[in-house]
């Protein structure tokens, strides 16, 4: 990796890119469950986190998913010279990109995108948060489709199975690397 491309570099860049909180946290949530797969799969952990951390760099500036995300943040990361493994996760990431997934942390990106999100959906409902989160309880919410309703709970399944993760253990893997880093991700209460 160029040694320009660093963690704190790369939370900058987001920062400039995206204002919305909870988006930022949602990235930094993926940034958390790509840390969790990298050494299973034998990935360098600063590169997948980097990966998880930057995948949705252009989402709030550009939403519109015929023509803007992820082709600008594609571009972005490209000009800022990080390493052309991240840059393709990226793409491959959005299944309407075409770019086939072909790696371990390429498919692992695909599989914890919307699942992360969706676990801090189910923290943001319980008072207890992350702490204490099963799968059997993340799995009842994947039962009641007005439960966060934009999330497709086909594709959370198929990530896994693309991964080649058992869907309870990729449930665990991700609520433990979200729980770990609790404090960071939930909104402070009120």
């Amino acid at each position: 990796m160029p040694t320009d491309v660093s963690r704190q570099a790369a939370w900058t860049l987001l920062c400039e890119w995206t204002e919305s909180d909870s988006l930022r946290r949602h990235m930094l949530a993926v940034e958390a469950a790509m840390g969790a797969y990298a050494p299973r799969f034998d990935g360098d952990v600063e590169l997948w986190g980097l990966t998880g951390l930057l995948h949705d760099l252009d989402y709030e500036r550009y939403p519109n998913l015929e023509d803007g995300h992820p082709r600008y943040a594609i571009a972005e990361l490209r000009a800022r010279g990080y390493p052309e493994e991240l840059v393709r996760a990226v793409a491959s990431h959005a299944d309407f990109m075409g770019v086939p997934r072909e790696t371990p942390m390429e498919r692992a990106l695909y599989a914890v995108d919307e699942l992360s999100g969706f676990v801090l959906a189910c923290a943001y409902v319980r008072p207890e948060g992350l702490t204490g989160m099963t799968p059997k309880s993340v799995k009842k919410k994947l039962k009641q489709p007005s439960f966060a309703a934009a999330v497709g709970r086909e594709e959370l399944r198929a990530g896994a199975a693309e991964l080649g993760v058992d869907f309870d253990e990729h449930l665990e893997t991700v609520i433990a690397a979200l729980a770990a880093r609790s404090a960071e991700l939930l909104p402070a209460v009120q």
